[in-house]
């Protein structure tokens, strides 16, 4: 699966060698220390000359230490930029100088179902795969995030996070997130498969000067409420709470069906958090509608803004 040179119109190794390793530490007591660990690892590409690196933002949120790894295997340190609670994204700055060649934003918007692709982790063609398209669509994940359309690629690259999407002429075009299954079911009589989720480069565009010069993008934050959210069927089942997040300081409860947000019927994650989003910037209230144990109730859940229960990142 990995990729061959001939088979490409760029310089498949200059492109490869864009790609960084991303290594961070995080505090013990950080927020996000429970769920995500204390020690993180994945990739990241080099999107501009002087050294500024864009990769998954669960990789360093909170991060107290960046180390990058280039290609050749220099180690050199890193200073979190800013991350985007809302696409994802994460950009580090290296503290030295970086004599690679950036790759350049691509248009995620003009790759189509079916183009092949390169999915890039650090250390050149050997932690590389050589993918395709196989779908553009809506993403909902159970930590209040959404994305309308993002990309999935095939077959699936097995350390994912952080990982370049590199297009047809050696651009970037996305940034890689997770790995999740396509197919199966039990009316179906193929078995699932890995596929990677990729945030499109689009997404960066608007947001990148901000991200560069305050560490966050300057528009209202969503409203935040904490919650791990599952599908049941059509329905919305609290599956999860983040301590000391604002649902955990409401009457919510794990296991409650919710209803409907603010009188509006939801069915489906999507429907749900744009629900919730539609009421305000972070800090307005979201009454709910839940099912516990065969009876209707309202709650309501005060709101937050998701960055003030984080770490900002360490000044070097």
């Amino acid at each position: 699966m990995q990729p061959k040179p001939e088979d490409y119109d760029y310089d498949l190794d200059r492109a490869l060698g864009a790609i960084v390793g991303v290594r961070t530490t995080i505090p013990a007591d950080a927020f996000t220390a429970e769920t995500l660990g204390t020690e993180r690892a994945g990739h990241g590409a080099i999107i501009r000359n002087d050294g500024l690196v864009l990769t998954i933002g669960y990789l360093v949120t909170e991060a107290e230490t960046v180390w990058l790894t280039l290609a050749g295997g220099k180690v050199v340190p890193g200073h979190v930029l800013g991350y985007d609670q809302e696409t994802g994204f994460g950009l580090v700055q290296a503290l030295a100088r970086i004599e690679v060649p950036a790759l350049t934003l691509g248009t995620s918007s003009k790759v189509k179902v079916g183009d092949h692709v390169v999915v890039a982790g650090a250390g050149g063609r050997q932690n590389a795969i050589a993918a395709r398209i196989v779908a553009k669509q809506e993403f909902a994940g159970y930590w209040e995030y959404l994305l309308d359309e993002a990309i999935f690629t095939a077959p699936s690259h097995p350390h994912w996070g952080g990982t370049g999407l590199i297009g047809p002429a050696g651009e970037l075009l996305g940034i890689g997130s997770l790995q999740v299954q396509q197919g199966g079911g039990e009316s179906s009589k193929q078995s699932a498969v890995d596929i990677n989720m990729i945030v499109p480069i689009d997404l960066l565009k608007p947001i990148l000067d901000d991200l560069t010069t305050i560490g966050r993008p300057s528009k209202s934050p969503r409203p935040w409420l904490g919650i791990f959210a599952a599908e049941v069927g059509d329905r919305i089942v609290i599956a999860g709470m983040s301590r000391k997040g604002p649902a955990s300081r409401s009457s919510l409860r794990v296991g409650d069906i919710v209803m409907s947000v603010a009188g509006q019927d939801v069915r489906g994650l999507p429907t749900f958090f744009r629900n919730v989003w539609a009421l305000g910037p972070a800090g307005a209230p979201v009454p709910l509608t839940i099912n516990r144990n065969g009876r209707t109730m309202d709650v309501t859940v005060q709101s937050g803004d998701r960055r003030t229960f984080l770490r900002g990142p360490v000044l070097h």
